[in-house]
């Protein structure tokens, strides 16, 4: 019986991506993985979902790499420009599951603090959630227990009648170690069929 629905927000219900930008930036494929592999990490970036600020994660790479500053200052630069709009079809889900009056429905997202006030003024949807907990905020994020954790104290979930959705499979694997029922988000269609599957919809 399921009483709460989690939910992750950019590549589920956000459609950020910093292809939007640097898709034809370069002059070669090359030089494009080569700045996603070596500058520009995921590993970095998850450092400012955790609290560092891009003020400064921009100026620590622009000391490592000064020949690579142009395409450093764009990744926050150019920032809003990675947003690509809601996800096709999901918003929709989303929606349906709040209008059913059915759950309580929460967002638990990997974001850089500052960075989320963009999509709260731009997409009014996320007035939608019963609560919203942002990693840089918290200063930790996913996969890690005490993130989860987070949202469980402060609004009181029962994890055994918690859904949570994310399109990240590391963080499912977390979330399911936590005992929380999964699903792994792969698009829109497959996600209804996996909610009207468990009952949910």
């Amino acid at each position: 019986m399921i009483e709460t629905i989690i939910y992750d927000l950019g590549g589920v219900l956000i459609d950020w991506n910093p292809m939007h930008v640097y898709k034809n930036y370069f002059d070669s494929e090359e030089k494009l993985n080569y700045f996603f592999e070596n500058i520009c990490t995921h590993d970095w970036n998850e450092e400012q979902d955790a609290g560092r600020s891009i003020v400064e994660a921009t100026n620590i790479l622009i000391e490592q790499f000064p020949e690579w500053e142009q395409p450093i200052r764009d990744y926050y630069g150019r920032w809003t420009d990675m947003l690509g709009g809601p996800v096709e079809g999901a918003v929709e889900i989303f929606k349906q599951l709040k209008d059913s009056g059915r759950y309580k429905i929460y967002a638990l997202t990997n974001w850089q603090h500052d960075l989320f006030n963009i999509p709260l003024v731009r997409y009014n949807y996320l007035g939608w959630f019963d609560g919203i907990v942002v990693s840089g905020v918290e200063k930790t994020r996913k996969p890690f227990p005490e993130f989860y954790q987070i949202l469980f104290d402060r609004y009181n979930v029962d994890v055994s009648k918690a859904l949570f959705i994310d399109d990240n499979l590391r963080n499912i694997v977390a979330a399911e170690k936590l005992g929380l029922q999964s699903i792994h988000f792969k698009n829109a269609d497959l996600l209804k069929e996996e909610l009207v599957s468990r009952g949910v919809i």
